[in-house]
């Protein structure tokens, strides 16, 4: 079982990434949460893994922190909930958040992620209310943003959110308010994350 990758990032994208590892490629399924911590293609990477095994395929899931994998793996222990959607609900939601929206039994704000129905939410914070690992510090992301035009951002933004689930009217709107705000982010990444604020209240 693959538990730790460090290599060099070959790729990256919202949902995935190419990391090389001694001239090998490991395909990565990430969280929005640990794709904000990253640097840019070509950078150095360390992640902790969870390998899932199936008859048909066996995955690979990377966290830049041990609070998001322990989340991951405490959320697919739960009856009906999936590695996949497991990974929607961290990327719909910053960890910290969603141990604040369980500890609250906050079923409105996981209802807000793409793919979580109520039963789903209640079944999360029931399940996970007693279990939940302590609150530690996530690393920040860090490195130079990259200046890209508010045309290429915004279509690259709108294309993540609708490919993680949220609706196309509400992204669009989300991305218009972030992009037309006072203090636009240049960066695709820091747009991510405002638009994704706007989709969760």
């Amino acid at each position: 079982m693959i538990a730790r990758l460090k290599g060099t990032l070959i790729e990256k994208s919202p949902s995935r990434l190419l990391v090389d590892v001694g001239g090998v490629g490991y395909d990565v399924l990430v969280p929005l949460s640990t794709f904000y911590t990253l640097g840019e293609a070509g950078s150095g990477v360390t992640l902790r893994v969870h390998t899932h095994v199936r008859e048909d395929v066996i995955a690979l899931y990377g966290f830049g922190s041990a609070l998001e994998q322990d989340l991951f793996e405490r959320l697919i222990a739960i009856s009906g909930v999936g590695p996949k959607l497991a990974l929607a609900v961290l990327s719909g939601i910053e960890p910290k958040e969603l141990v604040a929206a369980v500890q609250q039994t906050d079923v409105a704000r996981l209802t807000r992620i793409p793919g979580v129905g109520r039963k789903t939410a209640e079944r999360i914070t029931l399940e996970l209310r007693d279990r939940l690992p302590a609150i530690a510090e996530l690393p920040t992301a860090g490195g130079a943003i990259v200046e890209e035009s508010h045309g290429s951002v915004r279509d690259d933004v709108i294309s993540a959110l609708v490919n993680l689930g949220y609706q196309r009217p509400a992204v669009e709107k989300a991305v218009e308010r972030v992009l037309k705000s006072s203090d636009a982010p240049d960066g695709f990444e820091e747009a991510l994350r405002q638009a994704l604020r706007h989709l969760s209240r």
